[in-house]
Parts: structure tokens; sequence; C-alpha cells
């Protein structure tokens, strides 16, 4: 009986803690995206399917949120159903994830601080990246792993609200590696909470960083190399894109003429 009173008190903790965590994370991602359009820097002329893209990872962000409030508020049965949602959710948005990224390579829509070439794979990567954690998050459902696995997921996919508000331009060649890199401390945090709520870290906290080095790593290695070449060829093949040298710099967007 003790050991259950006390499991369930550690349970009540555990989920109090990541209301907070994903609420903060939650911020942090949508304040990304303020930022960009307080700037002037975002455009409603893009694409209708770049506005898809947003409005369906805005809606994860939400429900996932959610998810963490019903969590603590220990509405578990709104929780699972709610849960239906975030893994359709969370589909749409790689597959969404994937044409907005060859749809930029074959438009010339690509930042002019990343190389076209890696940049077909570093979007695809970590979109691939979130799924896997996040598959894995439902897949543990009801044990520690769910709500840590859930926050990895999460982190994959921080990296353009960071980048959002970082100087980019100023660090290429490495500016998408640099972007991901904001979000391993919410990870971090819940590594220093483990140690000292529970006395250790639990492993589930290893996954963002052992995913984002092979997914990003990978990335890298294989878009520098022939073929990433070849895939980017592929990608481009039949636009006005065809045969541009997919490492090269795209130029940067004119500057506004001085008043």
């Amino acid at each position: 009986m003790t050991d259950s009173v006390e499991g369930a008190k550690a349970g009540s903790r555990d989920a109090g803690f990541f209301r907070v965590l994903v609420t903060v994370m939650a911020i942090v991602q949508v304040a990304g995206f303020v930022v960009q359009l307080a700037a002037g820097r975002s455009s409603f002329s893009a694409p209708l399917v770049v506005h898809a893209h947003a409005i369906v990872a805005m809606a994860w962000v939400a429900v996932f949120a959610a998810q963490a409030w019903l969590a603590a508020g220990g509405a578990r049965s709104t929780h699972r159903r709610l849960g239906v949602a975030a893994v359709v959710l969370a589909l749409v948005f790689v597959v969404l994830a994937i044409v907005v990224t060859v749809q930029a390579a074959r438009t010339g829509r690509v930042p002019f601080f990343f190389q076209p070439q890696l940049f077909v794979l570093f979007d695809p990567a970590t979109a691939f990246g979130f799924l896997g954690l996040f598959l894995a998050a439902v897949a543990t459902r009801g044990t520690d792993w769910h709500p840590r696995l859930q926050v990895a997921a999460f982190v994959l996919i921080m990296g353009p609200s960071f980048g959002r508000m970082l100087p980019l331009p100023l660090l290429t060649p490495y500016a998408f590696e640099i972007a991901t890199l904001p979000a391993l401390i919410f990870p971090i945090v819940g590594m220093i909470r483990d140690a000292r709520v529970r006395g250790r870290i639990h492993p589930a906290w290893v996954a963002p960083f052992v995913v984002m080095l092979v997914m990003v790593g990978g990335a890298r290695m294989i878009g520098v190399s022939p073929l990433g070449a070849e895939i980017y060829q592929a990608v481009i093949a039949g636009t006005p894109a065809a045969g541009r040298d997919g490492l090269a710099f795209p130029p940067p967007p004119p500057m506004p003429p001085a008043s």
C-alpha cells in the first residue's frame, strides 16, 4: 500500500513538472514565429501548402500542450482520446514538411543561409526523427518513458522556431545545426530534475540527443556526398533550378530601397 501511494505521488509530481515544461516549450515555439511576423519577415503570399504546414504544426503543439494539462489534471480518459488527434496531426505534419521542403527547392525558395542540397535532407531528417520519437512515446504510454519521449519528439521540431530568433545568416554554413541545439535545454532540464527528485537520470532523456545526432549528422554527411547531389538533382529535375550547384548558397533577397 505504501509503495502504491508513493508511486501515485511520484506520478503526480511528474505530471505537474511536465505540464510546466511543455507549456514553456509551446510558448517558445509560438514566440519564434511571432518574432518573425513582428519583424516583417513573414509573407502571407507563401504557397498554400506552407500555410497548411504551419497550421498543422501549431495544431499539434496546441494538442500536445493540452495533453500535458489534461494529464496533470487527472483527466486521463480525455487525454487518451485527444491522443488520437495528436497521432493524426503528427503524420500529416511529416507529410507536409516533406512537401514544403521539396517545393522550396523546386521553386528556389530555400533561405539564402542554407545550402539547397543540404536543406532537402535536413528538414525531412528532423521530421522523421520527430515522428519516430513520437510513435515511441505512444507505444510506451502508461510508463515513465511516455512523457519524456513526448518532450524528446517536440525537441526535434523546435529548430525552425529558434532559427527565427537567431541570426542565422551569420551562422553559415552550420546554421541548421546551430538552430537545432537550443531546444536541447529542455531535456537537460528534465535530466537535472530527475537527478534531484528521483536520484537518477531516466534513460529516455538520452533519446533526443542520439536521434538529433543521427538524423542531423547523417543528413550533413549525405548532403555533401555524391549521393546527396543525386538526391537534390532528382528533386529539382524538370524545374528552372535543374542543374544548379546544390552546395552553392542562394543569393540573399534584395535590400529595400533607402527612404
